[in-house]
């Protein structure tokens, strides 16, 4: 670690990183969570930061964002690394994930995670205080417990929920469900539902929903239809097309507070997958940046 980087990380990746302030300068921080311990069907996400950066890093895109009329290289923006974790147990990894993401909240920066698997989300999410949680995902992820680990990545919403309520977190997307998941009480608007009545019905259901001033985004890349996502451990068809998302993101850029994609697994596709996600880590940043400067 150095003076201007006091929270550098192991680098897992070629030297292609997004962006290049330091930390102190930055209002985004982002960094790589590189663990699929719990997967159950395709394994690969511990590859996802990898392929992420390097699919998708600035060096693939062209700077200026028209949607958004900014460059990225107009927004501070500092890429940590990745936690070093492989070795960890699912509660350990958690643990890790989460009392580096508590600086980041401690130092005012907005947090952009790269997974992994999806029992990495809770790590950064309950590191906020008084935010509601919006997921988008193709699975409820709502099990209380799954082979016999708490902090699997079929659990991870139900961790998110136990700290902040069901009142404050919603899923979007939803296409496959335990039995006991489909009777619970929380939040969920499926995504047969949100094909029949459209992107701006969806939106307007969020704000509903979910009517609080500080969001936290929790992508899983499952929740987009495998047509477009193809490369994860889980794939549903009848997701959410990639304009869905973009819209969503755009709708709730001002509330905005943190965000993560997971479930990318370029060992089962590698490259239209992880160059999706990259662009919607772009368009969260640069979205929430051009929205909130607005604001100043």
């Amino acid at each position: 670690m150095s003076g201007d980087n006091p929270m550098a990380l192991i680098r897992t990746s070629d030297p292609i990183f997004f962006a290049g302030s330091t930390y102190a300068d930055a209002e985004y921080v982002v960094f790589g969570v590189p663990y699929d311990t719990t997967a159950t069907f395709g394994k690969g996400t511990r590859y996802g930061p990898k392929g992420i950066r390097e699919l998708g890093c600035m060096t693939n895109f062209e700077h200026y964002m028209f949607d958004y009329r900014i460059s990225l290289l107009d927004i501070p923006t500092y890429d940590a690394g990745d936690l070093d974790v492989s070795h960890l147990s699912p509660d350990e990894m958690v643990r890790e994930v989460h009392a580096y993401s508590k600086k980041l909240v401690a130092d005012g920066k907005f947090p952009v995670m790269l997974g992994g698997e999806h029992s990495v989300s809770p790590g950064l999410a309950t590191a906020f205080d008084d935010i509601a949680v919006l997921g988008i995902d193709a699975h409820a992820d709502f099990r209380n417990e799954y082979q016999g680990e708490r902090n699997n990545h079929g659990c991870a919403m139900r961790r998110i929920v136990d700290k902040f309520g069901e009142d404050r977190v919603m899923w979007v997307g939803v296409r496959s469900f335990a039995q006991e998941e489909h009777e619970s009480s929380a939040k969920f608007l499926d995504s047969f539902t949100i094909l029949e009545k459209g992107i701006d019905w969806t939106i307007s259901e969020i704000r509903k929903r979910l009517p609080y001033d500080r969001i936290y985004l929790t992508l899983d890349i499952d929740g987009i239809d495998p047509a477009f996502a193809p490369g994860t451990g889980t794939p549903e068809p009848y997701g959410l097309e990639p304009v869905h998302v973009k819209k969503i993101i755009d709708a709730l850029a001002p509330q905005l507070v943190g965000f993560d994609v997971v479930e990318v697994a370029p060992p089962l596709e590698s490259r239209i997958t992880p160059v999706l996600a990259a662009r919607f880590v772009t368009d969260v940043v640069a979205s929430t940046y051009v929205s909130k400067k607005s604001m100043r």
